[in-house]
């Protein structure tokens, strides 16, 4: 994911998005790879002023902090979501193979009650050779979107094979994306499935970071995991790297407060930088979505499972201005059913 950041003459704000650059994978102890850090210049569509709700208070008292920040109240999280932790059940290490044509057609008579499966018709600026074992190899298809995409066609977007989409919700302790509002909804109404992705900054505390995420995304039963955003940034105006287990604990608790609130373990995506310095070996219970732009995700996280891949930072679709990253579930369309289905079922008892 990008860290979006609007130019040097508009001072202090620093915002984070899904995004990487083509090239070589690149892992560096002490220098942030270049995928990292995707483009930092103002994007083809014009980008709306942003709209920040008030930065929460330490101590502020916790049902405060729960209160959305612009959408309705929320019921109390239930039982189950207090007591219980939540398994993520992930696909299968070996994809299904579904070759795509070259003007692929979507399913054309899904199963009752079953969201329709479009095929991919993306496009890239930047095509890679991954080999083997391709994107296209998958089945389901999605993107990742920010307020640099700026308005979005979503109904066309969805026809283009966004069965899904990340959308960028908050990043630190006290920033909103402007445009998460607009692209919680569209998305819905167009029919994705999608979640909320926090990009999460080393500089403030994993609570108050966890409690603004609460405040301003809904508890939605029928919506994918949340997401915690963990990679070096050198553009994000937090620029410390802290000891890998000071990273570890933060990760965990902002993780905890996640769960207990939305009754789903949240989903970790990283780069592979971040992962070689932090993760390696870690989080094992929990699901993982993938930074790879240049090779698969087997070559580059040798032995981790993975829920979603990140294979491009330089999409392009119908109903999108400029470039989007581009985005697979590990699996085939029946695993991809079976694997948001019981989730849904939990959040909703």
């Amino acid at each position: 994911m990008r860290l979006s950041v609007l130019p040097l003459l508009i001072a202090g704000l620093a915002l984070a998005s899904c995004s990487s650059n083509s090239g070589s994978e690149r892992v560096a102890a002490n220098v942030s790879s270049k995928e990292t850090t995707g483009s930092v210049s103002q994007p083809m569509a014009p980008v709306p002023a942003a709209n920040v709700g008030a930065p929460l208070a330490q101590g502020q008292a916790s049902a405060s902090r729960q209160t959305l920040a612009w959408a309705e109240p929320v019921s109390a999280p239930s039982a189950f979501s207090r007591q219980t932790t939540v398994g993520m059940p992930l696909p299968s290490d070996r994809p299904i193979t579904t070759l795509m044509p070259e003007q692929p057609e979507m399913d054309s008579a899904p199963a009752r009650g079953r969201m329709q499966i479009y095929s991919r018709r993306f496009r890239d600026a930047k095509p890679i050779n991954f080999g083997r074992v391709s994107p296209k190899d998958y089945a389901v298809h999605g993107v990742d979107v920010s307020r640099w995409q700026g308005e979005i066609d979503w109904v066309k977007l969805r026809t283009q094979g966004a069965n899904f989409a990340y959308i960028k919700a908050t990043d630190g302790g006290d920033h909103l994306d402007p445009m998460f509002k607009t692209n919680w909804r569209r998305a819905k109404e167009a029919g994705l499935k999608r979640g909320a992705y926090h990009f999460f900054y080393w500089c403030r505390t994993a609570g108050e970071q966890a409690d603004w995420f609460i405040r301003n995304v809904p508890r939605d039963p029928d919506a994918l995991p949340p997401v915690i955003d963990v990679e070096w940034n050198g553009e994000s105006r937090c620029k410390q790297r802290l000891a890998r287990k000071r990273v570890l604990e933060k990760m965990q608790v902002f993780m905890d407060k996640l769960e207990r609130h939305y009754g789903q373990r949240p989903i970790i995506y990283t780069a592979p930088d971040f992962y070689e310095d932090n993760l390696t070996g870690e989080f094992l219970n929990y699901p993982f979505w993938l930074r790879a732009v240049a090779q698969h995700p087997s070559k580059v996280y040798p032995g981790r499972k993975w829920v979603f891949w990140q294979y491009s930072g330089s999409g392009l679709s119908h109903g999108v201005d400029g470039k989007i990253d581009l985005n697979v579930f590990h699996g085939g369309v029946e695993q991809w059913h079976n694997w948001i289905s019981p989730r849904t079922a939990m959040a909703q008892n």
